[in-house]
């Protein structure tokens, strides 16, 4: 056995254990993950020198709490002096030598240098034995926090590949435990190509299942739905419904998009989980979709992109956003396709998610002319996508309160009128930019005021026979601000509409703040209000439907002296049906003209 020498690390190996601790890593138990990706990487660069090669992890756990030990072994290329020298004491040395990747594309050792330290957050020396497959002796390591490392060579050839020993250091026997280290073997290794072997207890057994052909071939995951519906349950915690296979066109990004289950918030943080070279990089990476691809939850695996130092993020780089917009024409793409085969699953997606769709669709124009076709709305022609109802070829009018269309609705659908409800967030702006990505199609604002052009005039004969009659129900109104106006509409059910242009509605507005405000503000607020009092345009109309049977009895029957308070409970009602906000005067109207209607049945019993 030759004697053993003394080396120190290049750089303040305290310093950087608290970089490593409080800093880059996400957590201590970040080491199990970086273990298994220097097993890995080995593993795939022996693999290179033989394919036939066949690669194995195996974790040993020994005694437990303050003794806890781990061991974790692999059976890949190994190091030779020279590499322990260069990738274990030159922090951010290149893994390259003469041109050559030594470790593999993606080596984090390779790139960084600091893998194996990442150890030091839970022991207090690591224990390195190795034996390179390209022959030499066999070499024992042990680095300790105060930044020294000894190097000797072993008398005794050990078979190629690597053994890292830890032994826990005080209040870290939590990561040594073997209920965690399983489930941290399994979050970070599930997809690894290797068999992950762990003995706790006298007891072992193999943590990651054999990965299923889908994992390598996305587009055969429609195959197997069910397992791969149950694999995402596993790995994300969610029961889903629906995925779509994604793959980028190198065929070295692929995974599963699970459609989610629940509406969810367009701001809400993406927890994707994504693996490079089948180990976990990040579970909340959020920048491997597009935005818009907010509806879903994936898994994804890729052998092609940077990670970032902590390997918990990718490098936002050209590359990455190749990937991004891969992966999002993925996503894109299915959709298309459901929308020619199979629209009842679109339909289903896009219903679960509309409102966060919506919002979405008013940012981004491209997004919006992609989904446009299968967005939910509410018209008078029933509960239809706005595809369906671009398809009417008819103008598409819309309102933009939902005050204004429930207003509105029963007139509009007699008329055979296509009006689409805008009063619901979102719905008014997009129907006003639909013109937009659609150009040529004819897209309109409803007022109130508007529907009214479909009504017919009376002619003349029926004008003088009600001309008195309307003369005293109009100043029954005046009070109100509101004019009579007879028409004939439909439908003949609806007796009554009320319709209140925008200056109108600014006035009424104005009078209800005041009577709710205290004095002060109110007398401000009725000045406001008494600028727009003298015109025309701020007098709101109730027209009255002669179709209808009782207002032509009101109107063109027998005079009664009771017209002025049926009149006004003919606006009252007019007032609700359209869902306005009533002043006190008219609570009071409507509250004389019941008792009157409940007195006058009283009498009409007396006198029977």
């Amino acid at each position: 056995m030759s004697d053993s020498q003394e080396y120190r690390f290049q750089v303040n190996l305290s310093g950087m254990i608290d970089i490593l601790s409080n800093h880059l890593y996400s957590s201590p138990r970040v080491f199990l993950r970086e273990l298994l990706q220097n097993a890995t990487d080995a593993i795939t660069a022996r693999m290179d020198l033989d394919p036939s090669h066949r690669g194995e992890v195996s974790v040993e756990l020994a005694s437990h709490g303050a003794d806890a030990t781990l061991l974790m072994q692999d059976n890949g290329i190994g190091l030779t002096e020279e590499d322990v020298h260069e990738f274990l004491a030159m922090i951010g040395h290149s893994s390259k030598r003469n041109g050559t990747e030594l470790l593999g594309e993606t080596s984090f050792i390779g790139r960084f240098g600091i893998g194996l330290l990442s150890c030091f957050m839970v022991s207090d020396e690591i224990v390195m034995l190795t034996q390179s497959a390209s022959g030499g002796p066999s070499i024992e390591w042990r680095g300790k926090p105060d930044g020294t490392y000894t190097i000797r060579k072993l008398e005794t050839s050990l078979t190629p590949g690597t053994k890292v020993y830890l032994r826990c250091k005080p209040e870290t026997d939590f990561y040594f435990e073997a209920e965690t280290v399983e489930l941290d073997l399994l979050h970070y290794g599930a997809l690894l190509p290797y068999p992950i072997r762990l003995s706790a207890g006298g007891r072992e057994q193999r943590i990651n299942p054999e990965v299923p052909d889908w994992i390598v071939r996305p587009d055969l995951a429609h195959g197997s739905p069910d397992e791969v519906l149950r694999f995402g349950e596993k790995m994300l915690g969610e029961r889903f419904r629906d995925f779509i296979p994604l793959r980028t066109s190198t065929g070295r990004t692929g995974g599963i998009a699970y459609v989610l289950p629940h509406a969810v918030n367009l701001n809400a943080n993406r927890s994707h989980k994504v693996y490079l070279k089948r180990m976990l990089i990040s579970e909340q990476a959020d920048n491997i979709l597009p935005e818009w691809a907010f509806f879903v939850k994936c898994l994804i695996w890729t052998d092609e992109l940077q990670p970032t130092a902590s390997r918990e993020h990718f490098y936002e780089n050209e590359q990455l956003e190749r990937v991004r917009g891969e992966l999002g024409e993925a996503i894109r793409d299915a959709l298309i396709r459901m929308s020619e085969q199979d629209q009842a699953r679109l339909r289903r997606i896009v219903e679960l998610h509309a409102l966060s769709m919506k919002n979405l669709a008013v940012e981004d124009d491209a997004f919006y002319r992609m989904i446009h076709r299968w967005l939910p709305f509410e018209s008078t022609y029933g509960h239809k996508t706005l595809g369906e109802l671009i398809d009417e070829e008819q103008t598409l009018y819309y309102t933009a309160t939902l005050d204004h269309y429930r207003q509105l609705r029963h007139v509009a659908s007699a008329q055979s009128m296509l009006v689409v409800n805008g009063g619901y967030i979102y719905e008014a702006e997009l129907l006003e930019s639909l013109t937009r990505i659609l150009p040529g199609i004819d897209v309109r604002r409803l007022l109130p005021e508007d529907v009214s052009l479909a009504f017919t005039d009376l002619n003349p004969e029926e004008r003088s026979a009600t001309l008195q009659a309307a003369r005293t129900a109009d100043l029954a109104l005046q009070r109100f601000r509101c004019r009579i106006l007879l028409k004939r509409f439909k439908p003949e059910e609806l007796p009554a509409l009320f319709t209140l242009p925008e200056e109108a509605a600014t006035l009424r507005s104005i009078e209800r703040a005041s009577e709710e405000s205290p004095q002060a503000f109110a007398s401000i607020l009725g000045s406001l209000g008494g600028s727009l009092q003298g015109e025309a345009s701020s007098y709101s109309i109730l027209y009255l439907n002669l179709n209808n049977p009782v207002v032509e009895r009101l109107f063109t029957g027998r005079s009664t002296s009771r017209l002025n308070t049926l009149v006004e409970m003919l606006y009252a009602n007019a007032l609700m049906m359209g869902h306005y906000p009533m002043s006190r005067s008219e609570l009071a109207l409507m509250n004389k003209g019941i008792l009157s209607l409940i007195d006058w049945s009283m009498e009409s019993e007396k006198g029977e």
